[in-house]
């Protein structure tokens, strides 16, 4: 990387949600006994997408939560699974908080979103894909992760199908590539070919979340990671969430952890870290200072 393909990062969050403190983890107990027997909800974090001015165009990481799920009865399923959904979280959004709003905060409009990346198909990194359809922008998502949700009864396992196969949507399922300078991980996919942006598979949450590293000369390199975490701290900790397959998610944080011991200025940005937008802040100061 001769020069530096990207402008500038930001986040963005299209509102908040508190979840039960089990969920953050850690904890040893089972998910289904932790969902419908805590009391205690956290305080609100917030529901982050992430913004990349590159050169080839606006990239999101993330597109937030539909504020539909807010104001439309119906948005999510009835009976038992309305019940896991309601014990799940509890989301506030207001008008000024949808992803087209917070792109025009920026000075963006949401027809300029060259291309969406979805760390996974849940419903709250999945919320902005109405304001997407009709556009040109490629949503990118990996196979294991659309394969996932085409399984049968996808909506115990967070798939809401009814908002994520909308028409007039471009998806794009990224092929992962073998790399060779990212160790522990040994594939990945370039996204346009100038090793400024590259996702990783890191399972774990879901089969086929995906984190996306930003590298930029003389600046801290960024990893998002979605659900991976909740708390940037607890994953330095090596400490796994309540929510998702643990030995796949212990095994890819292991795989951070290692690749932060190589770069010890690496960035982890989560969906959902009260943090998130402090240590990007930091980081972008830091590279100031170079």
């Amino acid at each position: 990387m001769s020069s530096d393909p990207i402008h500038r990062v930001s986040v963005v969050s299209t509102g908040t949600v508190a979840i039960h403190p089990e969920h953050v983890g850690p904890t040893r107990k089972p998910l289904y006994w932790w969902l419908f027997t805590s009391r205690r909800w956290t305080p609100p974090r917030p529901i982050n997408a992430y913004v990349i001015e590159h050169r080839e165009g606006l990239v999101l990481f993330d597109t937030g939560q539909d504020r539909a799920s807010v104001t439309d009865p119906n948005y999510f399923p009835k009976g038992f699974n309305g019940l896991v959904y309601d014990r799940l979280a509890r989301f506030a959004i207001e008008p000024h908080e949808t992803l087209g709003a917070r792109l025009n905060s920026l000075g963006h409009d949401i027809a300029d979103v060259h291309t969406a990346v979805l760390s996974h198909l849940h419903q709250d990194h999945i919320g902005g894909l109405p304001e997407l359809a009709g556009g040109n922008t490629t949503i990118v998502t990996s196979p294991a992760e659309w394969q996932e949700m085409m399984r049968p009864s996808p909506e115990p396992r967070g798939f809401l199908r009814s908002h994520i196969m909308l028409p007039r949507l471009r998806w794009q399922q990224i092929q992962p590539e073998a790399i060779n300078d990212l160790g522990p991980f040994t594939s990945g996919h370039d996204l346009f070919g100038d090793g400024a942006i590259v996702l990783l598979p890191t399972p774990g949450h879901t089969p086929g979340s995906l984190s996306m590293l930003i590298r930029r000369p003389g600046r801290p390199p960024l990893l998002m990671v979605g659900d991976l975490t909740y708390d940037a701290r607890l994953l330095a900790a090596g400490n796994i969430p309540g929510a998702g397959n643990r030995r796949q998610m212990r095994d890819t944080i292991g795989m951070v952890n290692a690749l932060r011991q190589r770069h010890p200025d690496l960035v982890v940005l989560a969906a959902h870290d009260p943090n998130a937008a402090n240590l990007l802040a930091a980081a972008q100061k830091a590279s100031l200072r170079r």
